[in-house]
């Protein structure tokens, strides 16, 4: 199979969707690769490495999508890229259609066969291909949030950790999947008091035994948010309903309760947020205030530690690349239940029931 990386022209997106080591184990295997020129640069991988792993550099993006049987990316396609996409390509990436209805009627239009990578799901329920970034993306939200802060920020002017005498600040995080429980480690590391809000009771049973002292369960409702959000310091969003639209969990009407110079970081931008008041942003613009509340809603957070993120996400897609290309999308969708739940759109039908069910699209059952 002919497979093409571009490289990714979202706005400040660093990260490459193949390493020189996923091209050498493909053509190792009797692939081609075509790799847009300084694809990997900004994640400490030049074009040298690539082409001593036997790919082939090609210059433009036009060139990458023309030649390729199967794409693939890091982040959805951008609206220059629509008309790139042939039918019957396969592209696998990072879509989030739920939220984004022209971009699902765009990739619709293409006849291609769209593979989502946040809708693989194995055997035991877990979602490998999002794990790693949503890792990162826990992570570098408290790192965020800490720096957002900070007076010169525009923040409350509050030190996450405190130091003796002071007290520490408060954060709440919502959602305690992988995110979630990622965000508490990082803050309470850092000192803060955190307290971790999930509709689960055994996901909190879990986190209450393995999460450090100052890391506090509280299971999730409307009212226990509407309380804890009234006193936080630092507020991180981590919902996912996998494949759907998330939630609105922290109205606006919350926000007026809060104190000003609170920040807020929805994670859940990808899937349309989980603030009322959320609009995705981006790492050239990450901020804005509203109520004198402090949003952070960059819709690629990991893409702002392209060199780690980059070597994460590719650890775990590249098996799936392998499967794909030495099987076809077909039969590896029918011999692999986890690859069968990542499409989303083929042949201009919506087959994943939570996209067609958030953009109120018909939905199509894909069939064997």
């Amino acid at each position: 199979m002919t497979i093409g990386v571009p490289k990714e022209i979202k706005v400040q997106e660093g990260r490459v969707a193949m390493t020189p080591a996923g091209v050498y184990e493909m053509t190792r295997r009797g692939h081609t690769v075509y790799v847009q020129k300084n694809a990997g640069l900004e994640s400490n991988l030049p074009d040298e490495r690539y082409i001593d792993a036997g790919a082939e550099i090609v210059e433009t993006l036009e060139e990458v999508y023309a030649a390729a049987d199967m794409i693939v990316k890091v982040k959805e396609p951008q609206e220059r890229e629509y008309k790139l996409i042939r039918e019957n390509q396969i592209v696998f990436t990072y879509f989030h259609l739920a939220s984004n209805e022209k971009l699902t009627k765009a990739m619709m239009q293409t006849g291609a066969v769209c593979i989502a990578y946040e809708t693989v799901i194995d055997h035991n329920g877990a979602l490998p291909l999002l794990t790693p970034m949503s890792e990162v993306a826990g992570r570098l939200s408290v790192q965020e949030g800490a720096k957002y802060l900070e007076k010169p920020q525009g923040g409350k002017g509050v030190l996450l950790g405190g130091v003796p005498g002071v007290k520490s600040a408060s954060v709440i995080i919502i959602g305690a999947g992988v995110v979630g429980s990622n965000a508490a480690l990082m803050a309470a590391g850092l000192g803060a008091n955190v307290k971790i809000l999930d509709i689960s009771l055994n996901r909190l049973r879990y986190l209450s035994e393995v999460m450090p002292a100052n890391v506090e369960t509280v299971y999730s409702t409307r009212y226990a948010i509407s309380d804890l959000v009234k006193t936080a310091d630092l507020v991180i969003g981590a919902t996912l309903q996998v494949g759907m639209k998330a939630p609105h969990l922290v109205t606006r009407k919350m926000l007026k309760e809060m104190t000003p110079g609170t920040v807020i970081i929805d994670v859940s931008v990808d899937q349309g947020g989980c603030f009322e008041t959320t609009h995705p942003t981006t790492h050239a613009d990450p901020v804005y205030v509203v109520d004198g509340i402090i949003h952070y809603c960059v819709a690629n957070i990991p893409g702002a530690v392209p060199v780690t993120s980059t070597r994460a996400l590719t650890n775990a897609t590249l098996p799936y690349v392998m499967t794909l290309a030495e099987n076809g999308w077909k039969k590896a969708c029918m011999s692999h239940s986890d690859l069968k739940q990542g499409l989303n759109v083929v042949h201009g039908d919506i087959v994943f029931k939570g996209v067609g069910d958030s953009l109120n699209l018909p939905y199509k059952e894909w069939k064997n």
